[in-house]
Formats: C-alpha cells, sequence, structure tokens
C-alpha cells in the first residue's frame, strides 16, 4: 500500500510599489520658439514633500500650472492622483488644491467671507461650508480676525488663510509655488509648521521655492530646475553631495605635531598660520570612518576635527550658473 504524498505549493504575492502621488515623464511646454519645459521627468512618492528649485524663468511656476490643469502640457505623459490632466482634468481638480505666488484672498470681504466662497465653489452644503470654514479658520488661529476684511490681515495671515481656502476640498496634493515670498522670517517658520502638518497628516505637497533654506528644512526630495531641464534630483543631503568642496579640516595646537601630520597625509590643504590641514571628503559616514582609522593608525592626533559640506546655495550656483549648458546630463540620486 502506498501513501498518497502531498504537495503544498506557496504563493508568494509579489509587492506592488504605490503609485506615486504626481509623476510626469518626458514634459514639454513652449511659448513660441521658447522652450520652457524641455522633457523633464517627475515622481513624487504619496505624502512627502518635493520641492522644485530653479532661477527666475527656469519654468517652476509653467510646471505647477500644466499639473494643476490651469494650462495644457505640448508633450509629455502625466499622472496627478491617479488621473491624467488632459483626459480628466475634472478628477485632478478634485484631488488637489492650488496656493499660488500671488494670493487668491479677496481683500474687500472678510476672511470668514473668503473661506464661505471657497465653500460655495465646492458645492458644500450652507451647515457644512460654516463647519469647516470654522475649524479651518481656528486651524490656522484666523478665528480673531474672521469678522475682519482681509485687507487687514499681515501678509502672514494673508497667506495662513491663503492656505486655509486652498484646503476647504480636503486635498490630498498641494501645489504651493513660492508660498512663503514676501513674508518675514517668523511668518515663513510658522507656514513651515503647517507644511510640516499637512504632510504628517498624510497630504503631498510639491513645492516651489527660491528660498534653498526652506527646501532644505522641509523637502524629502529636491529637483534643480535649470534651462527647462531637471539638471539634478535628491534628497538634500544627496544633492550636496554631489558638489565638490566637501573636507575634513584638523586643527592642530603644537607646531611639531601639526607638521608631522602634513608630512604624512597626502593631498590636503595647509593653512601654517592657522595650523590647520583640510582633507577632501565627500562628507559620508563611510570616508569618516577610513580617514579616523587611518589617523588613529599613524598615531596623528589633532585637537579638532570638524566636517565641512557643500550647502544648498552651492549645488544650486553650480547647476544653474552661466557655465551650465543644455547638453549637461540630469544627476539622479537614488
Amino acid at each position: 500500500m502506498t501513501t498518497p504524498t502531498s504537495t503544498s505549493t506557496s504563493t508568494s504575492t509579489p509587492t506592488t510599489r504605490p503609485s506615486p502621488a504626481i509623476a510626469a515623464t518626458g514634459l514639454r511646454k513652449a511659448y513660441g520658439d521658447k522652450t520652457v519645459l524641455d522633457g523633464i521627468d517627475l515622481s513624487v512618492p504619496a505624502g512627502t514633500v518635493f520641492a522644485l528649485l530653479g532661477p527666475n524663468g527656469a519654468g517652476k511656476t509653467t510646471a505647477v500650472k500644466i499639473l494643476s490643469t490651469l494650462i495644457s502640457a505640448d508633450a509629455g505623459t502625466l499622472r496627478v492622483g491617479g488621473h491624467d490632466p488632459a483626459a480628466d482634468a475634472q478628477a485632478v481638480r478634485a484631488a488637489i488644491g492650488v496656493t499660488g505666488q500671488f494670493s487668491a484672498v479677496d481683500g474687500l470681504i472678510t476672511g470668514e467671507e473668503n473661506m464661505l466662497l471657497m465653500a460655495d465653489l465646492h458645492h458644500l452644503s450652507r451647515s457644512e461650508g460654516r463647519r469647516v470654514a470654522a475649524e479651518l479658520l481656528e486651524r490656522f488661529d484666523l478665528t480673531d480676525a474672521a469678522k475682519k476684511p482681509a485687507s487687514t490681515y499681515s501678509g502672514g495671515m494673508r497667506r495662513r488663510l491663503d492656505i486655509a481656502m486652498t484646503l476647504v476640498g480636503n486635498p490630498r496634493i498641494i501645489f504651493l509655488d513660492e508660498p512663503t515670498t514676501g513674508l518675514d522670517p517668523r511668518s515663513r517658520h510658522n507656514m513651515w509648521a503647517i507644511i510640516r502638518e499637512l504632510v504628517s497628516g498624510g497630504v503631498t505637497v510639491f513645492l516651489t521655492t527660491q528660498y534653498l533654506e526652506e527646501a532644505d528644512e522641509l523637502a524629502d526630495r529636491i529637483a534643480v530646475l535649470s534651462d527647462g531641464r531637471i539638471a539634478a534630483e535628491g534628497s538634500s543631503e544627496e544633492l550636496k553631495r554631489l558638489i565638490p568642496g566637501g573636507h575634513v579640516r584638523l586643527r592642530f595646537t603644537d607646531p611639531a605635531v601639526y607638521r608631522s601630520a602634513a608630512l604624512a597625509l597626502r593631498e590636503v590643504t595647509r593653512d601654517d598660520q592657522a595650523l590647520s590641514l583640510r582633507i577632501p571628503s565627500d562628507g559620508t559616514q563611510r570616508e569618516l570612518r577610513s580617514l579616523l582609522d587611518w589617523l588613529d593608525s599613524a598615531g596623528i592626533e589633532a585637537d579638532e576635527l570638524t566636517v565641512h559640506t557643500p550647502d544648498l546655495d552651492d549645488v544650486f550656483f553650480a547647476l544653474t550658473g552661466p557655465a551650465n549648458t543644455r547638453s549637461q546630463p540630469k544627476e539622479s540620486v537614488r
């Protein structure tokens, strides 16, 4: 008698990556003989902040207008919130909110009336509109000013009201086109806190800005737009490592130890007056550990060690300066 054998087959379900909130491939736009966007690719994961940097006229606002259905692209495939802006603009508009460079606030009416007007545009019932308006005014610390004409608001208050109006339709994707331009430092930091709060709630933020500190503070990924193309893309730290100039600085107090170290180390820049040595470095943990191990094995002990990496200003000027050409390939760090 034979005992039947049973074969167990286990099937594993392949893991699928969630679709990006915003995706663009080969995006092109020209006005006459002026090419503004020259085949850019973008991919923005849901629930993140994506910053698009570039000088004036680089095409940042044009990209936002295309992605938010305000104008059409000449070429390229797009998906915003899973929808094609060209084929289903209404579905895209239902999923997004847009705060442009210039405030959409009507200064002739009160903050509350601005909110209720936006609720009407989103076809909310009167009771629902009043509830949403009250909640958002409180969330953005505008309740006390709600009955005052918006023309009396400070720049920071108008910007907060502008974003509150954007949120009336509960968008999952928000385009912020230079949202802190003209704000004082305190108002700018308040706006950053609002953006972080939105993202913590699962909202995707597509941010354009000329403030490099802003992108450094907020963005999960940054793309640098130059001459209509993406010159580089990555996290803030990844972009900084693309630019030469990073170094480790060793400072000594004993001239004899300094001279000994200078002789032992190669490819260093000496500062005999400050008794310091500058060693080229990309600032990564691996390279720093290797340098420390080598210094230890050579018996070199500096009194002070500091790591210097390029900042986003260096990245911006290197990638968007006059030496940059249209033929320069895109740098991508993933």
